[in-house]
């Protein structure tokens, strides 16, 4: 069985709709529909919070205005009236993320909240083990490495540890997430947290590389080796359209369902996966590497 479509799904399943009924409504300027600006006169809400509606970051505080803005797009149908006000009213309550909000950067929680709904995903990650691959204790000590540069608390890092194994979840549930994911080598020669650490990580990515519904690669140092940042896409399947993840130098996170952008980072990807080593040589590389600990 599927799991329940989470709060974020339900935003941006809101967001998506909305959008779609204002570019299509008929009833702007040249009969081509409502820009935001022309669509939030009226309301009491602003072009910007239409904006972090329809891309599902924000939802209708008063449902009023929910109201107004569907009798302006023409919609008269009550079933349909209703069901976009469940869902503004379903989306707006708490759900199992909301307590780890605070742990990350802006961007990342619609993110985070959406991997659940994917149907299957692509990772690439350059220095350090994607966070769905990683052992408790790998994680715990890689928080412990920035933590005197981004002065993180005990708390902080507990908190930051245990929304990373809940997130790995997805992969274990009944009907689990594809995932393909490509680590740079710099990705497992890079020492964290010491030999013993290092060892169980490697066991652990050598075990779930032996899993049918996850792809495991490594691209190693030659010419061909892509030292980019991270990034992640997401595939809904015919639900909700793909998105995008990718992390600056900074530390910041921006996403995109556009496209252009979507499709940009599947040619890389692609690209990538290609250059990398066959998914049947990981554990033969991690053997290698073990040896060395």
């Amino acid at each position: 069985m599927a799991p329940k479509r989470g709060r974020t799904a339900q935003r941006l399943e809101l967001g998506l709709q909305l959008r779609q009924l204002r570019e299509n409504c008929g009833r702007g300027d040249r009969g081509g529909g409502f820009t935001r600006r022309q669509a939030v006169v009226g309301l009491r809400i602003s072009e910007a919070s239409l904006q972090r509606i329809e891309s599902g970051s924000l939802n209708f505080r008063n449902v009023g205005d929910l109201r107004k803005l569907l009798d302006k797009y023409g919609v008269t149908d009550e079933e349909v009236i209703e069901s976009l006000i469940n869902l503004n009213k379903d989306s707006n309550q708490q759900d199992w993320l909301t307590q780890y909000r605070g742990l990350m950067p802006a961007g990342m929680p619609g993110f985070v909240g959406l991997e659940p709904e994917a149907r299957a995903m692509k990772a690439y990650h350059p220095t350090v083990v994607h966070g769905l691959l990683q052992t408790e204790r790998y994680a715990l000590a890689t928080h412990e490495l920035h933590k005197p540069i981004e002065e993180y608390t005990t708390e902080f890092i507990r908190s930051s540890v245990e929304l990373r194994m809940k997130r790995q979840e997805i992969l274990t549930r009944e009907d689990p997430v594809r995932l393909h994911v490509i680590l740079g080598e710099a990705a497992l020669r890079y020492p964290v947290g010491g030999p013993e650490v290092m060892d169980e990580q490697f066991s652990k990515i050598e075990e779930m590389s032996g899993w049918d519904h996850i792809t495991i690669q490594v691209l190693p140092f030659r010419r061909s080796y892509r030292s980019t940042n991270d990034f992640s896409i997401l595939d809904f399947g015919k639900d909700l359209p793909p998105r995008v993840q990718a992390d600056s130098a900074w530390g910041s996170v921006s996403t995109s369902d556009k496209p252009r952008e979507v499709d940009r980072f599947h040619r890389r990807f692609d690209v990538m996966a290609a250059s990398a080593l066959p998914p049947d040589v990981t554990p033969e590389f991690l053997h290698r590497l073990r040896g060395e600990l």
